[in-house]
Parts: structure tokens; sequence; C-alpha cells
């Protein structure tokens, strides 16, 4: 067995694989349905699928693709092709928002740019109280968040950002979102991970990575109640800029930038004026 993960570490290590010493024990646990800790032996068959997702993985496909899960807070959730993977940087931001929401009585939230249903599956799930809401563009992103949404009371509905949910003009308590931010220049330094697997619908935002952070910004303004609280997941180069598109809207107060678990600038944060 250690043999057996030592060997496939290796191979991870060398395609340049960031966690190479997680991925070889995750995707071995994965094969013979056991966990990273307590791996169990596998059998011949098992060594043959193993060894085929070493070999796809050390091709820099993402890990969540091979197993079909990513976990996110307290939830597992259903990914693949055509969804962008949720990362663990967003559970931070869905932690703030929750804060904020702790004094409201059945809060009304809006999950802007929803990928696989991962924010407005967490808000629904861990305030069972609250009235969900989760918009996405994407066809095929939306096939899967029906499937993470379904039995938490979010309600999905498929379209742009831009315009949606007039209906809730002016009562959201809480709009989240991690809209797609990467700067179209920045394609080099992205991981082949994300660059090759991950839907360029969630990724690139024109030159600077705002565009889409500008719609967010608009529609939270539309849609936040008096008082109301906004949390808008960016780049860590964006720290200034992201918080900036908010700021000149002229609608929010207390506009912040906040940092993630690693100490990076990660989402802006602030509140509809009143």
């Amino acid at each position: 067995m250690k043999v057996l993960l030592a060997e496939a570490t290796a191979r991870l290590r060398d395609a340049g694989v960031a966690s190479p010493d997680f991925d070889a024990a995750e995707l071995l646990a994965f094969v013979t349905g056991t966990s990273r800790l307590s791996l169990g032996t596998p059998t011949e068959e098992q060594m043959h699928r193993y060894d085929e997702l070493i070999q796809r993985r050390a091709a820099r496909e993402p890990l969540q693709h091979l197993t079909g899960t990513a976990a996110f807070r307290y939830r597992e959730l259903a990914v693949g092709p055509g969804v962008f993977v949720p990362r663990p940087e967003t559970e931070v931001m869905v932690g703030w928002i929750l804060e904020k929401l702790a004094g409201v009585e059945s809060p009304l939230v809006v999950d802007l740019c929803t990928g696989s249903g991962a924010i407005a599956g967490a808000v629904a799930t861990e305030r069972p109280d609250s009235v969900v809401h989760a918009v996405e563009l994407s066809a095929e992103a939306c096939v899967w968040a029906r499937r993470n949404l379904a039995g938490t009371g979010a309600v999905l509905h498929e379209g742009d950002i831009d315009g949606c949910l007039p209906e809730l003009g002016g009562r959201v308590d809480a709009v989240i979102s991690n809209p797609p931010y990467i700067p179209l220049t920045a394609w080099e330094s992205v991981t082949a991970e994300v660059r090759d697997h991950d839907p360029a619908l969630a990724l690139w935002s024109g030159d600077d990575g705002l565009d889409e952070i500008k719609v967010v910004a608009a529609t939270a303004g539309r849609l936040l109640k008096p008082g109301g609280w906004f949390a808008c997941e960016h780049a860590d180069v964006q720290g200034g800029s992201a918080p900036a598109v908010f700021t000149a809207t002229g609608l929010f107060a207390e506009v912040r930038d906040q940092l993630d678990l690693a100490g990076r600038n990660r989402f802006a944060t602030g509140r509809r004026i009143d």
C-alpha cells in the first residue's frame, strides 16, 4: 500500500499537481470505497482503475471531476464537466453573509452566478428558514445546480443576472455572488485544471476581470432592501479594484474587502444605503 501510494504521488508530483500526496490518497480511497484515513487494499480490478485515474490526474484533469464530488461547507456536491468546481475560499464568504443574517428572521437571499449551486445550497440548508433564489446563465451548469439544490428549498432561475428577478427589487436581505473575475490577460498564469476544465463562462470577465462584477454591483443595488448586505468574490489582486466598483455606484456604505483563510484579499462586502 505504501509503495503504491508513493509511486502514485511521485507521478502526480512530476506532472506538476499541486497536492500530489492528498490526491493520490483520495483517489485510492475513491476506488476502494474507503477513506483517506482508513484506506482499503485494492483488488486487481481496482488497481487498474486506480492507475487510470492517476494517469488522468497527471494530465491535470481536476480531482473533483474524477470523483464526481466536491465538498463545500457541510455538503457534498455533484460536479463534473460544464460546471465550475467550488473552492474552499468561497466558504469563508458564505460564513460572512450568514453572520450578517443571524438576526434576520426568514431572510430573503439571492445567489448570483450560482454555478453548481454551492452557495445557494449552503445558505438554504444552514438557514432553513431562509428564502433563497439562485441565478445561473449556463444551461450546462444549471443541470448540476438542479441536482445539488434538490430538496434544499432554494429556487433556481436559468438566465442572465442582468435584469433578473425584477419582482424582488428592493426586498432582498442579502446578495452573494462568486462571478467570473479572471482577466483575459491572465490566461498563462491560470492552472491547467482551471483553464482547461472549468467552463470559460465561469472564468473570464474582460481585460481587467471586472466586467461581471460591475453587473453584480448594479444588480445588488437594485435587489437589496435598505440596509441589506452584499458579498462578492474576486481575485486576490482585485482587493482594491473590486470594492471600488461597488463604491462607484453610490449605492453602498461600509464597503470593505475581506480576507480568505490564507490571508489573501478575496471578497468585497457592503451594505445598501438606507
